[in-house]
């Protein structure tokens, strides 16, 4: 079952800084991450999402070299890159995994200007809860929305405040 915790912070860098660390936790095989977006609201009240991955390049490469290849078929590969790599690239913009977009644009309309949340969705529960709260000690944040019970959620922000 997927876990949802998101933190709000007080700095538009601090999201960014500590999905970096939960990175490094998911390389060490700590955590095991689904999607982890940074949602940043600038000091005009802009809400701007910071995905993982981005989709949309994505698909353009893909459908560029399928593109490509149909097109080598009707021996006219450059039209077939052209058509594959649009259309990979509308397929890629339109496809939303992990953590639902419009919920996080809905969540970060309701953060001051200047400051940040992070979106993260745990595929499964850490192997090594206290290494991760560890390294997540004294990070700053303040929950701003879990599935976790109360306990588990009271641990995490207990670590995030020191």
């Amino acid at each position: 079952m997927n876990t949802l915790i998101v933190v709000g912070y007080q700095n538009i860098h601090k999201a960014e800084e500590v999905r970096l660390q939960l990175w490094k936790l998911q390389r060490d095989y700590l955590l095991d991450l689904e999607d982890a977006v940074v949602v940043v609201k600038n000091d005009n009240g802009k809400v701007k999402l910071h995905q993982a991955f981005n989709l949309t390049s994505a698909g353009a490469i893909t459908g560029g070299f399928w593109g490509s290849l149909i097109g080598l078929i009707f021996l006219n590969p450059l039209l077939g890159l052209a058509v594959g790599a649009s259309a990979g690239a509308v397929s890629g913009a339109l496809t939303d995994v992990g953590i639902n977009d419009d919920f996080m644009k809905e969540l970060g309309t309701t953060l001051t200007p200047g400051s940040s949340a992070l979106f993260v969705l745990l595929r499964s529960p850490s192997a090594a809860p206290d290494k991760v709260l560890e390294e997540l000690k004294g990070t700053g944040g303040t929950i701003l929305k879990t599935s976790l019970s109360h306990e588990d959620e009271a641990k995490i922000q207990a670590a995030l405040n020191g």
